[in-house]
């Protein structure tokens, strides 16, 4: 009997040893397996700083994108601003007004011809036709063409030509004295290139509209048709000077104003 009971008391033992190995083992398996637990509050707040994150980066960049990029009205300067409103204005083109000029002055040579705004003073002075101002004048700030043309003696004559309709609404004679006209009877002598070819050297070069076309000399005496040409992309005026005597480019300049 002693030795039955001690047998028995043994196979209790080796019993709860096992159980109890058995129960630790289940214990760590668990801890491996088992994802940790992410509290809302965790979630929410990393949510919130992502989003926070992203928020302001996109702000900055909008902001960043708005300055680099202004407006294109505010990349224009006064000069460029004032061409764009004038020249699409004007239907006369720079060889038609200088037909029309010429034809008022008998053997006239043009020397100068400009595309501006009509003055307050010319929209004024409208009244009844006369010699001086056979048709009515533009309204103020409308397109015109002040041209001046020469008469074999170096007589100048101012016509101003509307560069809607193309007609003539004022003639004058301008005022010089004998030296003047002398000297610009001279130049017309010399000068071999005619304002059509100068304009066709000037424009194969720059493209645009011309608006301005003046017989003149430069600080080295040479001889020259100073050709104004607008672009209508950027609204610069570029001056094409061309020698009067051999149609060679003397100079170009950019007017980016």
């Amino acid at each position: 009997m002693a030795v039955i009971c001690a047998l028995g008391s043994s196979v209790l033992l080796m019993t709860g040893c096992t159980s109890a190995d058995t129960t630790r083992s289940s214990v760590a398996e668990a801890a491996q397996t088992t994802p940790p637990t992410t509290s809302p509050t965790d979630t929410a707040s990393a949510t919130d700083t992502a989003s926070a994150t992203d928020t302001a980066s996109a702000t900055d960049t909008a902001s960043a994108t708005d300055t680099a990029s202004p407006s294109p009205s505010e990349t224009l300067t006064d000069d460029q601003s004032e061409r764009k409103a004038l020249v699409p204005k004007a239907k006369v083109t720079w060889d038609k007004a200088a037909d029309t000029a010429v034809k008022e002055v008998p053997e006239g040579k043009l020397v100068d011809l400009e595309l501006k705004p009509t003055s307050a003073e010319a929209t004024a002075s409208t009244g009844s036709p006369s010699p001086s101002m056979p048709n009515p004048a533009p309204s103020q700030g409308a397109p015109e063409w002040e041209a001046k043309v020469a008469a074999p003696d170096g007589t100048v004559h101012r016509i101003d030509v509307d560069a809607v309709s193309g007609k003539v609404f004022r003639t004058q004679v301008e005022d010089q004295d004998a030296d003047d006209k002398q000297q610009l009877a001279d130049r017309l002598k010399k000068a071999t290139q005619t304002p059509e070819q100068a304009v066709k050297v000037a424009t194969d070069k720059s493209k645009g509209t011309v608006t301005g076309v003046e017989l003149d000399e430069n600080d080295s005496r040479q001889l020259l048709w100073s050709v104004d040409v607008v672009s209508t992309d950027n609204w610069n005026k570029t001056t094409v000077d061309v020698d009067a005597t051999n149609g060679k480019i003397l100079r170009e300049d950019v007017d980016r104003d």
